[in-house]
């Protein structure tokens, strides 16, 4: 059974620049509850912050995939106005391309798998995929929200949701892929400091090869966990 890992990286738009009416509606949260001038300048920045994690506000940046068998794979990634060629590092190739292009590959190439290995991708990275595919009108191939739990799931379509098994389906704490990674021996892909919250900030500055990598490294540390949760911990039949 061919087996995918996957992970994309997200940016939020900037929301001075969004329309007055959808900024009312995301702020009218802060308007109710904040107690001070001082407590809504806060609240109000972690919500510019946060405008990434949806895909109503963000967009995706880098989608990264990474064959378990063969050990390889491509982070396709965004470089607005950039001068930036393909490019080859380790066993990733790099490649330029916009958001709708890189659903498309996205959504092609996974006609080849089976089976799809995420962490939190269930909860973040599918219905994100989803979605700004909607946007792009680029129609999915594989139905990898089928089910919650892998036996019930279609044979084609398996997701294996790390976060999900790792946490016995929220049993446990949800500890973050850094503190799994660190738990367990495994490099973190958190460690150069780069993370999700601050993508918005490196996409920005123009830093898109740093993305890229840093997707590139989210792959390598989750195809360990994986490797790890299938000796170790995965439930024998």
């Amino acid at each position: 059974m061919n087996e995918l890992i996957f992970d994309i990286e997200t940016v939020g738009e900037d929301y001075d620049a969004i329309d007055k009416t959808t900024q009312k509606g995301l702020s009218r949260w802060i308007e109710r509850e904040a107690k001070n001038r001082g407590e809504h300048k806060k609240m109000l920045a972690n919500l510019k912050k946060g405008l990434s994690f949806s895909p109503l506000t963000g967009k995706i940046v880098a989608i990264g995939v990474l064959d378990v068998r063969q050990d390889k794979g491509v982070v396709y990634f965004q470089a607005p106005g950039a001068k930036i060629s393909e490019f080859k590092k380790g066993g990733f190739k790099f490649k330029p391309q916009s958001e709708k292009e890189m659903l498309v590959n996205f959504w092609s190439g996974a006609n080849r798998y089976q089976k799809f290995i995420t962490f939190n991708g269930r909860s973040f990275d599918v219905p994100f995929i989803i979605a700004r595919s909607a946007v792009n009108k680029v129609k999915i191939t594989k139905d990898l929200m089928s089910n919650r739990y892998p036996s019930s799931q279609r044979p084609d379509a398996w997701h294996i949701d790390l976060l999900d098994q790792l946490t016995y389906y929220g049993a446990t704490a949800r500890g973050s892929l850094h503190l799994w990674c660190r738990a367990l021996g495994i490099k973190s892909p958190k460690e150069n400091g780069l993370d999700g919250e601050n993508v918005t900030r490196y996409f920005n500055e123009g830093r898109y090869k740093d993305i890229a990598r840093y997707n590139a490294n989210d792959l390598v540390a989750t195809k360990k966990l994986y490797e790890i949760w299938k000796e170790y911990m995965r439930p024998q039949s």
